[in-house]
């Protein structure tokens, strides 16, 4: 390594030479410290290309087996294409969509939109029902305010099932106790 550095320094060092064998006694590799050394203290930057790591594992884990889906899907499947409809058949939610993974998003996952309209109605029954409660209430209440043929203030029919229960257990505990 020595030779190949004398001669590579060029024609000037070479001047005062007699032969090769002066080149490897008269070059020395000098190892000048300058100082002593420092270690510079810097903030750890583990958690960084941890993330880095991580993201760029669980990206590829998702990517690279959903591009490979989606491209054997449109290469090998395609789209649907139109055809004409036995008079018998009736066609599912799901075949109104052209591209294979919109159809199988629609059938597997998705509720079609007779069923969406159906839980629309049965949200706006349940509406109409406790309508239909609160009127009754205000009525009674109402009712109660206007005769005064009540011992109670006001009616409160989610509390009067717990007077009937309480007033159960105690004829069950007098006729057991035979008082």
């Amino acid at each position: 390594m020595s030779v190949v550095s004398c001669l590579r320094s060029g024609s000037s060092s070479l001047k005062g030479l007699v032969g090769p064998a002066k080149c490897f006694t008269i070059v020395l590799r000098e190892m000048g410290g300058g100082g002593p050394r420092k270690m510079v203290i810097t903030p750890s930057r583990w958690q960084w290309h941890k993330y880095k790591d991580m993201l760029h594992f669980y990206t590829m884990l998702g990517v690279i087996p959903l591009g490979a889906l989606v491209f054997a899907v449109n290469v090998f499947i395609g789209p649907a294409k139109l055809a004409p409809i036995p008079e018998d058949y009736i066609p599912k939610h799901w075949e109104y969509y052209s591209h294979p993974i919109s159809r199988f998003l629609a059938q597997y996952l998705y509720t079609s939109h007779q069923q969406d309209y159906e839980k629309y109605l049965h949200y706006m029954y349940e509406e109409n029902e406790m309508k239909q409660m609160r009127l009754l209430e205000n009525k009674v209440k109402d009712l109660i305010a206007e005769r005064g043929d009540s011992q109670a203030y006001y009616y409160r029919p989610v509390i009067t099932k717990y007077h009937r229960f309480v007033r159960e257990t105690y004829d069950k505990l007098d006729d057991s106790r035979g008082y």
